[in-house]
């Protein structure tokens, strides 16, 4: 395949694997190009962009079960035709039996410490906390789109019922925990049918999911939080030794929350509050670089590598001490996005040498999410995370039902007494950064992106690339990223030995890996009204752009009888 090459004024290059879509009706991008299928459907047939984004997610929930699911949780930042936005939090919560000793931690210090005897807080039934997904989603839809949930959900339902093809991406995640899935008859079934994993372009049947999702399509989100099929989960995973009950799944409630607003170079950049940490922390690193000439640094230059390590290390020491569910934890959002704060900060970076900022961020937040971002031609956005937080969550299914619960117990701290630590009612804290970016008040990018701890750090190089080096839209989303919490500096393979010789030569542990969170969905708005969308090769990621429309006006075909013949 073809690939075009970036050039920086500073001779850094990279080659972008992938080619962007353009539309001026709407434009759908995930991370799978059945989604992004299902959500271009719904724009064709009437839907606008949260109908679509609906049906992605539905979709995802069957053709990336390693990602995604209803048993999850996320975030969604939802632009509005008249320019107002919501922020609807539907993450995960921690059950009302649990308690700040409910797991024994096995370690007091770093990289051990949120690990717990037995691993009851990552695999399994005791990993699971109260689920988000399947009630966000569906008031989104409510409150937001036009289309009904039997229609949102029929291409989810199909993939289910008839398969697809398994791609080497799934593939390799099933690999990767087959040991924990065969722990499980349920999942194994599925995924590892007669013990062994799937292989590449084999179908992937869940017919079991298929029926759950019907039962979804006539009842609502009822059927989960209200109904027999909230029944049947919660009383299984109890049997398996969940905290999780069924009052746990009838108590739960979404929030709308405020989207957080920063300024970058004349640029308005948005995102969720906490407890999403990534709108507060992202805006905190662009204060710090704005104070850089990171344009005349170069975009994979040492030293411009090295001011983005030094941001990310403030911004994680920052996240680590303060950020957190607010109706447990006190968040100082207007400190920590303060240009005051920053230029305080910014004097401790030193352009020579690497500093130490006490960054040791405890979390298990797992890179392995999805996204998906959406627009539609009549000026609504959306731009939503959504994950079940390791791949395959607890790694079981819940029998009968196709069902994969989340494992986001995993992420509370498992130490009483600070701000992660776990809490009966507490919502999980995520770096969850659905974004969107205004030039001149009108939206010019909206980005989004799976990946964990390295997510908001990822979404921040994206709008570094875009808005100080000039990149297209393609080029922002595939470029090497890098990430640091202040341990190892990670630098994507795409930098090359000379650069990253120069990072370590400024006091960064380098370690080169293969790459920095996962695929990015992204979309920029032209001034004419068309869009361009892209995918990075980090996911299976697919951009889908609808253009055309109704014939003409006064458009018609004259049966034969009435021509009049030619002379």
């Amino acid at each position: 395949m073809q690939r075009d090459t970036w050039r920086s004024r500073a001779g850094a290059t990279f080659e972008c694997e992938k080619r962007p879509a353009t539309g001026r009706r709407g434009m759908v991008v995930t991370n799978h190009p059945l989604a992004s299928a299902a959500g271009a459907e719904m724009l064709a047939g009437g839907g606008n962009a949260v109908d679509a984004a609906i049906a992605a997610l539905f979709t995802l929930s069957v053709v990336e079960p390693m990602m995604v699911g209803i048993f999850g949780g996320g975030t969604a930042l939802i632009r509005l035709p008249d320019g107002k936005e919501v922020v609807l939090d539907g993450l995960a919560l921690a059950p009302a039996s649990a308690k700040p000793d409910s797991y024994k931690p096995i370690s007091d210090t770093w990289p051990t410490y949120m690990e717990v005897e037995g691993r009851a807080n990552a695999v399994g039934a005791g990993a699971v906390a109260v689920p988000g997904n399947l009630m966000g989603w569906c008031e989104a839809l409510t409150r937001f789109g036009r289309l009904d949930l039997a229609t949102v959900t029929e291409a989810a339902i199909r993939h289910a019922s008839r398969g697809y093809p398994a791609s080497s991406y799934l593939v390799g995640a099933i690999e990767a925990n087959a040991a924990d899935m065969l722990r499980d008859p349920a999942i194994a079934s599925v995924f590892l049918p007669g013990g062994a994993p799937l292989k590449p372009g084999e179908r992937v049947l869940q017919g079991a999911y298929a029926d759950t999702l019907r039962t979804i399509a006539a009842e609502g989100p009822k059927a989960m939080y209200e109904g027999a099929l909230g029944r049947i989960a919660a009383e299984e995973l109890a049997k398996q030794g969940s905290f999780l009950r069924f009052e746990d799944l009838n108590a739960y409630r979404t929030i709308d929350r405020t989207a957080v607003r920063g300024q970058y170079r004349g640029f308005e950049v948005v995102g969720p509050p906490p407890p999403c940490s990534g709108g507060v922390h992202i805006a905190q690193m662009l204060n710090l670089l704005e104070g850089f000439d990171i344009a005349g640094i170069g975009f994979g230059t040492p030293r411009g590598v090295h001011l983005l390590l030094e941001a990310l290390k403030i911004a994680a020491s920052d996240r680590r001490a303060s950020t957190a569910d607010p109706a447990f934890v006190d968040v100082p959002i207007a400190r920590l996005m303060s240009k005051d704060y920053a230029n305080q900060r910014r004097a401790e970076i030193d352009l020579q040498r690497a500093g130490s900022f006490t960054a040791q961020v405890l979390s298990n937040e797992s890179a392995n999410t999805t996204h998906v971002t959406v627009a539609d031609g009549e000026g609504m956005i959306i731009t939503s995370t959504q994950t079940i937080n390791s791949l395959f969550g607890a790694r079981i299914m819940i029998p009968g039902t196709g069902i994969i619960p989340n494992n986001y117990m995993y992420l509370f701290d498992p130490h009483p007494g600070n701000a992660l630590s776990l809490v009966p009612g507490k919502r999980i804290t995520s770096t969850q950064s659905p974004t969107i970016i205004y030039q001149g008040g009108k939206p010019r990018y909206a980005l989004g992106l799976p990946g964990g701890p390295r997510l908001y750090g990822s979404a921040m190089q994206a709008v570094v690339n875009l808005i100080d080096h000039g990149m297209s839209l393609q080029e922002a989303v595939e470029a090497p990223r890098v990430w640091t919490q202040g341990q190892d500096a990670e630098l994507e393979e795409g930098f090359g030995a000379e650069v990253r010789r120069g990072v370590g030569d400024l006091g960064h542990p380098v370690v080169s890996v293969p790459h920095v969170a996962g695929g990015m969905c992204a979309i920029q708005f032209e001034p004419d009204g068309s869009m361009v969308g892209a995918s990075c090769w980090r996911a299976d990621g697919v951009p889908i752009g609808l253009g055309g429309g109704e014939a003409r006006a006064g458009t018609l075909f004259w049966p034969d009888y009435r021509r009049t013949p030619a002379r």
